[in-house]
């Protein structure tokens, strides 16, 4: 009777770890978008990279679309509402003036999507600053991360935008 005791006292708490550890377990909400300026395009050039399910849900509570990306039944409509959902949430300024870009399209990569923008005429030698608004998934996901990687005539800065502190800025 004792051993039973014993073991059921050792078992315990291997039972509440176990429970503690799934319940504790949590999912990271973060982006990466790099921004690169191509002197032969004279453009900045910008691939932003988001997991598939996080922007499917978005799409979903925002727009009311099931767009099913990467999937064989996804809606036609996704390329569209994904250019207006960045639209309204991704912004960039060269010499404080905003800029317009241009959405070339997506592909998948696993469980990514990448979104492909750029900002084309860009002059590099008359720009002085650039402004990064990144607000992607921060209306969705309160602890969303996105990060932002510049790469410009062999220089590079980065910046990790969150809900309270979403806009980086830099000296060109």
């Amino acid at each position: 009777m004792m051993t039973l005791k014993k073991g059921r006292m050792a078992f315990l708490p291997l039972v509440m770890l176990l429970l503690l550890s799934f319940s504790s377990a949590h999912k990271y909400y973060v982006s990466v978008t790099n921004i690169a300026y191509s002197k032969d395009d004279s453009a900045f050039q910008v691939t932003s990279r988001v997991f598939i399910d996080d922007l499917d849900k978005l799409l979903k509570e925002r727009y009311d679309i099931e767009a099913k990306l990467a999937t064989p039944k996804e809606s036609k409509l996704a390329d569209e509402y994904i250019e207006k959902y960045f639209r309204t949430k991704f912004a960039i300024e060269l010499d404080g003036e905003p800029v317009q870009y241009n959405f070339l399209g997506k592909r998948y990569d696993n469980d990514m999507v990448i979104c492909y923008l750029e900002i084309p005429n860009v002059k590099l030698s008359e720009t002085k600053s650039m402004t990064i608004q990144n607000e992607v998934l921060m209306d969705l996901f309160d602890d969303q991360q996105n990060i932002v990687h510049v790469k410009w005539n062999g220089n590079k800065k980065s910046f990790m935008l969150i809900r309270q502190n979403n806009k980086g800025m830099l000296n060109l």
